[in-house]
């Protein structure tokens, strides 16, 4: 049937043109052959079914119809134009199969099984029909503007033809009924499934023909021709009406092979606010001009202002159903900044931003990432989202990523200037979540610092000075109940340990803060720290400028600490002979250099414990540290606030 599925297309396809041309060749109206694009689409559709969806009985229905539409059409013009009673046989009989194709199909739609019985009685009664329409004698009421008789016809056949053409009649109708009730069923039960979205695409192709339908009924009932329902003369219709007609299989075929491709609430939204705008503007403009007159050019002023208002009305209402509020960027920003100023939690920010974004504009998609990493997004991220940079402070923050909204392929110009003014808001309530997170893992850092801190300290009290004061305690009490001579050693062997305790007390507060820092400041300090240079160390020049005491004390330490790793950076590694240690205040800061003329190994270290500690000690005070290495030596440049 795959193989067969395009040669039977082309041969319907074919057919239909022929016949329609047939038909305008020999004088038939318009409205007899204004169903052919119906046709055309049934036998189209129904091979690309067939081609691609072998196993769907669909497309063979369609086919089925399509062709025998098409091979009715021919058949019937081609009796006309020759007058040949045999070319017309085949249209006695024909719009059986063509109409049972159409009737059967919601029954099946999408990928349905409908019960064979239902589908085996119907599919007799068919028989049973085409025979007899086949065998009826008489004139063929099918072929137009002439009717040649049936050559095949037997007498004594009308009376049964006449009710199997009856009961066929109406078990298509209830076929086509339930199927389309077990579509609408579906429809409801099948959630936000492929199943719903394909039943969409029928009911919306079905919804314009009604439409079509709908409008044409109130225009012949608003015309001056209260005899008819219908307006006569208009070609125009019966060409609106077959066009309309063949949007329906086109449906079904876009909704079984390519319903994921297209987003059909879009296209349903828009096309209701374009019948919406157009049925209120068409209204008003005939209440106006009834109202007042049709000739009265009051009236005609009145129209056109009237039309005019409800057109922008309207067209306001429409754009911000599809586009949002991309015609008001003030109001987005504003909400955006109203927003903003109520959350509460920094971490509801991007949370925040993001929404607004995408209810503003009705995106598919928008996602905020920070520091290479999504953090926060909304919709089904599209394989190539449209990103926009998150800027602050002239740094790069993060990123705004796109999608278009559904049923488009890309976003517009407007939409990019929007897009763009709010990235440069949403980059500030970045920044501020960065800093916020910042701040989140430095008071961490503080607290886990702290009790490090206090854990070392009570290991050091508990395991040194804790046993070296019990053991002076036990040796005073038994230098109380012995002789001179043995009180003696005791009181000797306190003293030691005494001695002992005090120099681990000293090592215990040398360790929070070194003592030389307090008696003789930052730079003596420094100079006491290369007195003590091992033998064999480089030569250290040390640079420092006056007015150094009023710098505050973690200032103080972390410049001490940072300037005795460098400098021993320097000796272990640098193969350096002269060192040079600077100390430079300026109004903000204090940088502390230490460079050597060595061959540069310092750099390859940077991920050691030394470098590392150095960092993290001018990163705890908002500083900096900056490591340049080069054949003429190493520099390490620590800045830190004042």
């Amino acid at each position: 049937m795959r193989a067969a599925a395009w040669p039977l297309g082309g041969v319907s396809l074919v057919l239909a043109v022929v016949g329609g041309w047939l038909a305008v060749r020999n004088g038939a109206p318009a409205g007899e052959v204004t169903y052919l694009p119906a046709v055309v689409a049934c036998a189209v559709v129904g091979a690309l079914i067939v081609a691609r969806r072998a196993g769907n009985p669909v497309g063979p229905l369609l086919l089925l119809s399509g062709g025998s539409f098409a091979l009715l059409e021919c058949c019937g013009q081609l009796a006309v134009t020759t007058g040949s009673a045999a070319l017309a046989w085949p249209q006695t009989w024909l719009w059986v199969p063509a109409n049972l194709g159409l009737a059967l199909v919601p029954a099946y739609f999408p990928d349905r099984r409908p019960p064979r019985w239902a589908v085996g009685v119907v599919a007799g009664l068919a028989g049973l029909a085409a025979v007899t329409a086949a065998l009826r004698p008489g004139g063929n009421d099918q072929v137009r503007p002439r009717a040649p008789a049936n050559p095949l016809g037997v007498g004594g056949v009308s009376g049964v033809a006449s009710v199997a053409e009856m009961a066929f009649t109406v078990a298509i109708a209830l076929a086509f009924v339930a199927g389309a009730a077990a579509v609408a069923l579906r429809m409801r039960e099948s959630g936000e499934g492929p199943g719903r979205q394909q039943a969409r695409w029928l009911g919306y192709t079905c919804g314009i023909v009604a439409i079509v339908v709908l409008v044409r009924l109130v225009t012949g009932l608003s015309d001056a021709r209260p005899d008819r329902v219908w307006p006569v003369e208009g070609m125009a219709w019966d060409v609106v009406g077959g066009l309309s007609i063949a949007l329906v299989p086109a449906g079904i075929g876009v909704a079984i092979l390519r319903h994921r491709l297209f987003d059909i609430d879009f296209l349903i939204s828009r096309t209701a606010a374009f019948v919406m705008l157009s049925a209120a503007v068409a209204g008003a403009y005939v209440l106006v001009v009834g109202a007042l007159g049709a000739s009265s050019v009051l009236a005609a002023v009145a129209g056109a202002l009237v039309f005019g208002a409800l057109r922008q009305w309207v067209q306001r209402r429409v754009n911000l159903l599809v586009y949002g509020e991309r015609d008001d960027p003030y109001t987005v920003l504003a909400r955006l900044g109203e927003r903003l100023a109520a959350v509460p939690d920094p971490g509801a920010i991007l949370a925040t931003s993001t929404s607004t974004v995408r209810e503003a504009l009705q995106l598919s998609y928008v996602g905020i990432e920070v520091d290479a990493g999504p953090l926060y997004e909304l919709g089904a991220r599209p394989a190539d989202p449209v990103t926009l940079p998150l800027v602050a402070g002239g740094e790069p923050v993060g990123a705004l990523r796109l999608g278009p909204r559904p049923g488009e392929a890309a976003l517009g110009p407007r939409d990019l200037r929007l897009l763009a003014d709010l990235a440069r808001h949403i980059g500030v309530a970045v920044q501020a979540v960065r800093y916020s997170a910042a701040l989140q893992r430095s008071r961490e850092q503080l607290v886990i610092a702290r009790e490090e801190e206090r854990r070392r300290l009570r290991r050091d009290l508990h395991d040194g000075l804790g046993p070296t004061l019990a053991g002076l305690t036990m040796r005073a009490e038994a230098a109380q109940e012995v002789g001179p001579e043995q009180a003696r050693r005791l009181l000797e062997e306190i003293v030691t340990d005494a001695q002992t305790a005090v120099a681990d007390v000293r090592r215990l507060v040398d360790g929070l803060r070194p003592p030389a820092l307090d008696t003789l400041g930052l730079a003596g300090a420094l100079r006491a720290h290369l007195g003590q240079q091992p033998a064999g160390s480089p030569r250290v020049r040390l640079d420092a400028p006056a007015g150094l005491d009023g710098l505050p004390a973690a200032t103080e330490v972390a410049a001490y600490r940072i300037a005795v790793e460098a400098l021993a950076n320097a000796r272990r590694h640098a193969g350096a002979k002269t060192v040079q240690l600077r100390l430079v205040l300026d109004e903000d800061r204090l940088s502390v250099v230490v460079s050597d003329d060595g061959h540069g190994t310092t750099v390859a270290r940077e991920g050691g414990v030394g470098m590392h500690s150095m960092r993290e000690r001018a990163a705890e005070l908002g500083g900096e540290l900056v490591v340049e290495s080069g054949v003429g030596g190493t520099s390490v440049t620590a800045r830190l606030p004042r």
